[in-house]
């Protein structure tokens, strides 16, 4: 029960460690400060992290206000500095995203993403334990910017918050503590083996028995900063571990050393023997070691895949009324972009336009559009519903929220397991499996010699790791994403490789996808346009984002759009548009109603009526793509292929002799007609699904994998799963080997572990190994996993195509 009370003399917080006034609270014998330090205790003891004190006697000490600094976060009040730090703002929620140097463990973690049992106003916080990152989702009305820093602070946490710095990139910081355990680990182990000189040559007498004593405590004092210092990292892991009721591979780690510590300290201070020490200073040494090795290889690795520098996300920008293709990390702070129904804002911008009904479903989840008035402020991630707007940039282009957008939980679907989570569970099987097998070897031992029982314990928990195990899926999968970044092929997570290794069936998109956009040829037939109707149609196909719409509005060149509103576009069929009492569409006939049709062999045909009367149409010719026919006949050696169209069937007998006849056609789909084929298909294979982005969204989302393909402008879809350059088209058979290959390699990496610890496993436990060579061939066994890995990758891609000699 909370109770107040009176005290005479001053009496320090148990959270903060700030002198208590005269009233203040209580929590049993706990004593707070204030109602903040004592609800942060009260949450972390209902859950049973009051581990969170064990770090220091104050933890909330450095982060709370002092010397009347209460006013040391009001810059964040201003309103142009909010701007500048939130990600996303409407009229009852803001998002932001806080650099916290101080996450160290699951306790962090827990705390932080439990904010809203804190305080009220937050709505949910979301960590990313890796980049020591929370996204905070907070109501303005309820808790400002300041209070959630300075609530954060309060509870141990404070905020990095630098605003010149907001867009650069930062980078890696070397863990200074794991050099130093390192060094603590190297420099006992050197001192050790020279002051067991005499042991390892017994048969002759050095010294003095008196000497050797020595030498022996000299060891044991050098054992203790290895054991409780250098070693402090396992013991925690094996701590967290344990405490959730599961078994990970530092626990037989922590094992080994405990027995091979105490059985030395017995050894010395009971039995005037020398004991292991040296063993357990080489332990140490060489198992930081390779943990050093491993974190720096997957810091290389996590740079080597970072395909935010180079995500292939382009906008249309106005450039003295004309309109020019850039990507966004071409865009600066000031400059005018267009942005066409269904397009993403890629970021944060002020309205030229008078009015913008914008989406903000991947931000908040919330599908109802929002409409926006000009000169309001549109946040990055929302995307444009209905009419072109203008914007200007006001924040430098963040590619990486684009690619938190991408990577948002609302678009992960439930795929099958694969080899990466079979890998964590073949880790937890073998661990326990480790453990059964260094008791079984200690029983069996303990009856004729406890030394080497003790021995065989330690080089059985430490021979038999499961690290390679663990690292062969990441390493395998993080290099095949690399080599295909340098092929212009961007992926959005390394459990698409894995899914396009299973795919048996491919699905085309026809238009804008077999079809090359760069090459359109456009022909105009029926009645003469005048430069009104010309201006009304700009307008209609500025509107869509429909690869058609593009040819169209290409070869209307520098006409000058028409300022009208109410254009409506129904998606794979046309745009429709009410002017001056007229109804116009422009779409296929059936939408148009147009009935005097043509028939061509080859193209599309974009029909124009106004208010019922067939004015003319659009003959379209894009060609197929270079080197279509190639690959299409290496696909269907081994592949289902179908091509999907919203057009008529008309150049069907051209396309098949083009492509040759084992491709099933599906002609008039509609978006849900595509959606709803892939589910059928989805019931008997694996299906790949290569589209122009967001008209074929549904049926990228329902495919096992599915690839946007970019030519100029990429429709930024969450929907798929990779975003290939249109110069790389070529290049998907090759993906497919490639992906295939890896699966192998992934495999024969298990192979080889499984090899490894077998040998290993068999020589600990007859006693043939001890326990410093068994800590030398712990880390070679998962460097030899990542050589394995880098040089399999490496030359398959060479043989299929994806790298060269000299980027090998």
């Amino acid at each position: 029960m909370n109770t107040s009370k009176s005290i005479s003399t001053p009496t320090k917080c148990y959270h903060c460690g700030e002198s208590c006034e005269d009233n203040h609270l209580t929590v049993g014998e706990k004593e707070f400060c204030c109602q903040g330090c004592q609800l942060v205790y009260e949450v972390l003891s209902e859950n049973n992290l009051c581990n969170y004190y064990d770090l220091e006697n104050h933890p909330g000490e450095s982060q709370k206000l002092k010397n009347g600094q209460s006013n040391r976060f009001d810059y964040l009040e201003d309103s142009d500095t909010q701007l500048k730090l939130l990600d996303f703002r409407n009229e009852s929620e803001s998002h932001i995203t806080f650099y916290i140097p101080l996450i160290h463990c699951a306790s962090c973690i827990w705390l932080l993403e439990n904010l809203y049992q804190i305080h009220s106003g937050v709505v949910s916080s979301r960590v990313d334990f890796l980049k020591k990152k929370v996204q905070i989702k907070f109501q303005q009305e309820k808790i400002s910017l300041k209070e959630l820093v300075n609530l954060l602070s309060v509870i141990g946490y404070e905020p990095k918050i630098n605003l010149s710095n907001l867009e650069e990139k930062k980078t890696k910081i070397i863990d200074k503590g794991l050099i130093l355990r390192l060094a603590v680990a190297g420099f006992c182990f050197g001192n050790m083996m020279l002051f067991s000189i005499p042991e390892y040559f017994s048969e002759v007498q050095f010294l003095d028995k008196n000497f050797r004593d020595l030498f022996n405590y000299l060891n044991l004092a050098l054992a203790l900063p290895v054991v409780f210092y250098s070693a402090s990292d396992y013991y925690r892991s094996a701590f967290n571990s344990l405490k959730q009721r599961r078994i990970n591979m530092d626990v037989p780690i922590v094992l080994g050393i405990i027995a091979l510590f105490f059985y030395s300290l017995w050894e010395v201070v009971g039995m005037n023997q020398a004991g292991y020490f040296d063993s357990l200073g080489g332990l140490l040494f060489f198992l930081l070691l390779g943990k050093l090795y491993q974190q720096k290889t997957f810091a290389t690795l996590e740079f080597d895949r970072d395909y935010k520098s180079y995500f292939p996300i382009a906008v249309t920008k106005m450039i003295k009324n004309q309109e020019q293709v850039v990507p966004i990390s071409k865009l600066e702070v000031g400059d005018v972009i267009l942005v066409r129904d269904e397009e993403l804002i890629p970021a944060d911008s002020i309205l030229l336009s008078d009015q913008a009904s914008i989406d903000y479903s991947f931000v908040t989840g919330e599908e109802v559009p929002v409409t926006i008035s000009k000169g309001s402020v549109i946040y990055a991630g929302g995307r444009q519903k209905g009419s072109p707007v203008l914007l200007t940039i006001q924040k430098s282009p963040s590619q990486g929220y684009l690619t938190d957008l991408w990577n948002h939980e609302s678009f992960n679907t439930d795929k099958s397991q694969l080899l990466e989570p079979l890998s964590s569970r073949i880790s937890g099987v073998f661990t326990w499996s480790v453990l059964a097998i260094a008791f079984a070897s200690f029983l069996f031992w303990s009856f004729s010699d406890l030394s080497i029982a003790v021995k065989v314990f330690a080089s059985v928990l430490i021979v038999a790791c499961p690290c390679a195990l663990a690292m062969s899926t990441p390493f395998t999968l993080g290099n095949t994403l690399r080599i295909f970044g340098k092929n212009k092929f961007y992926l959005k997570n390394a459990s698409v490789v894995e899914r396009m290794a299973l795919v048996k069936t491919v699905v085309f998109d026809k238009t804008g996808t077999l079809t090359d956009p760069n090459h359109a040829k456009v022909t105009y037939q029926g009645i003469p346009l005048s430069e009104e109707t010309k201006g009304l149609i700009k307008a209609m196909v500025s509107h869509s984002t429909h690869p058609l719409s593009n040819r169209i509005n290409h070869w209307l060149g520098s006409i000058t759009p028409i300022s009208v509103v109410g254009i409506r576009e129904i998606k794979g069929q046309g745009i429709e548009l009410s002017y001056l009492g007229q109804e116009i569409r422009l779409g296929n006939a059936a939408f148009t109603g147009y009935s005097n049709c043509p028939t061509y062999t080859t193209g599309n045909l974009v029909f124009l009526t106004i208010q019922g009367v067939e004015i003319g149409y659009f003959h379209i010719e894009s060609g197929l793509r270079e080197g279509v026919k190639q690959l299409t006949s290496q696909l269907s050696e081994g592949y289902k292929l179908h091509v999907l169209s919203g057009d008529h069937a008309h150049e069907q007998a051209t396309l098949t002799k083009q492509l040759g006849g084992n491709i099933e056609f599906n002609f008039n789909q509609s978006p849900k007609d595509k959606l709803s084929f892939l589910k059928k298909l989805n019931l008997t294979s694996q299906t790949l699904m290569i589209g122009d982005g967001l008209n074929d969204a549904g049926a990228l989302q329902e495919s096992t994998v599915g690839i946007a393909i970019s030519d100029q402008v990429s429709h930024f879809s969450p929907a798929s799963d990779a975003i290939l350059d249109a110069s790389s088209f070529q290049k998907i058979p090759a993906f497919l080997s490639f992906s295939k290959s890896s699966r192998n390699i992934i495999k024969a990496s298990f192979l080889l572990s499984f090899l490894y610890n077998i040998v290993g496993i068999s020589l600990a436990v007859n006693g043939l190994l001890s326990p410093v060579v068994c800590a030398i061939l712990m880390p070679l066994s998962s460097i030899s996993v990542v050589v394995f890995t880098t040089l399999a990758t490496n030359m398959v891609a060479y043989r299929n195509g994806l790298l060269t000699q000299k980027t090998i």
